[in-house]
């Protein structure tokens, strides 16, 4: 029922030191909020509707950078909205996105590929999927919303129609991710508890 009444969810993960990830991570969700709040009051959110959020975000950062710092501040992006025809997922960087479907055979439907040098490492079979988890790079992000980039960071953007009521969307960063497993998030979110005890096990 929450799905229904909540159009659309946003997560942030900030970084360059913590005030700068917090400023980046907060303008970021504050600017397109706004921008998509509006829109999903009328209509389900479109692709164009989030790559005009995506922009006006981007701009915000410009805007209050300090070009001084040391730290640059910038942040990863996650984002779902639902509507009529299934779930709209984007992301940069690695914070990331599933669907999941208990019932299924293979529960996770879609999982978000982090942008990080470990998963492009991965992927080229240069580390093995063990090695990512204790890898020193594991935290240099290959993809951020940053201010002043020469190209901006692209998102991944998926159109998720296949959606079904008793399907979760758990949304995380990667600090979660160090701390659970997908086999560890599937005995939760398949186990026979309340949603609110899953959530406490989150």
């Amino acid at each position: 029922d929450g799905v229904t009444e909540q159009k659309f969810f946003i997560l942030a993960d900030g970084m360059g030191g913590h005030v700068n990830g917090q400023l980046a991570s907060s303008t970021v969700c504050r600017t397109m909020g706004n921008i998509l709040n509006e829109i999903a009051s009328q209509r389900d959110i479109q692709e164009d509707d989030f790559l005009i959020a995506l922009d006006a975000a981007y701009k915000a950062l410009d805007a209050i950078d300090d070009e001084e710092s040391d730290k640059k501040m910038g942040t990863t992006l996650t984002f779902v909205s639902f509507g009529k025809e299934g779930a709209l997922a984007a992301h940069i960087g690695d914070s990331r996105i599933y669907h999941i479907r208990p019932t299924a055979e293979s529960p996770i439907l879609y999982k978000s590929m982090d942008h990080s040098l470990v998963n492009d490492l991965f992927r080229i079979g240069e580390i093995t999927e063990e090695e990512m988890a204790t890898s020193k790079s594991r935290h240099i992000l290959t993809r951020a919303v940053q201010p002043h980039q020469e190209y901006r960071a692209e998102a991944d953007i998926e159109h998720l129609t296949d959606v079904k009521p008793g399907d979760y969307f758990y949304m995380c960063s990667d600090g979660m991710l160090e701390n659970i497993s997908d086999v560890e998030l599937l005995e939760i979110i398949c186990s026979n508890i309340s949603d609110d005890e899953k959530k406490g096990l989150l």
